[in-house]
């Protein structure tokens, strides 16, 4: 832990902890959900769709490597214990019990509006208080962004195909 970076944190760095920690959380959830997703989706565009997943858990994994850095940076511990991220997690985890094309689309989506919204708000909490944790989060949710872009693309993409 930096002392300086810890003290240009303009408020309880304990609570920017908490909150990122339950990003953290997040992200080990969605990375999965994209993961697992790639490996069990089928049906039409199953090819596109696995690529585009597998980019995305990707991502996902980026992430989390960003904010578990960043916990440390203020002296906080990342989550030790994944059986921790279902307490913690905003966005939770959905299950892919139905591999369908279209089922995995629309549970990564939901997911991806998820992520914004509670980075969206974090981003309020941080702002004018945290600048490092505001261009991470920045970074993060622009990428959340074109995530959501990309599936609802995907999904409606097999929309057609089924029609």
């Amino acid at each position: 832990m930096g002392t300086k970076g810890r003290m240009i944190v303009g408020m309880d760095a304990n609570e920017l902890i908490r909150l990122l920690n339950k990003a953290l959380s997040d992200e080990w959830l969605a990375y999965y959900q994209y993961w697992v997703g790639a490996k069990v989706v089928k049906g039409p565009t199953k090819d596109a769709v696995m690529t585009e997943l597998v980019q995305h858990a990707t991502e996902e994994l980026a992430h989390a490597d960003m904010i578990a850095l960043r916990i440390i940076q203020i002296g906080g511990i990342p989550v030790l214990e994944p059986k921790e991220w279902y307490n913690l997690t905003n966005c939770g985890y959905e299950v892919p019990s139905d591999p369908f094309v279209r089922e995995i689309l629309k549970q990564n989506i939901k997911g991806e509006r998820c992520a914004i919204e509670t980075y969206n708000n974090l981003l309020s909490v941080v702002k004018d208080k945290d600048p490092i944790t505001y261009n991470m989060i920045l970074t993060i949710i622009s990428q959340e962004v074109e995530h959501e872009e990309d599936l609802q693309g995907l999904l409606e993409d097999l929309e057609v195909i089924l029609k």
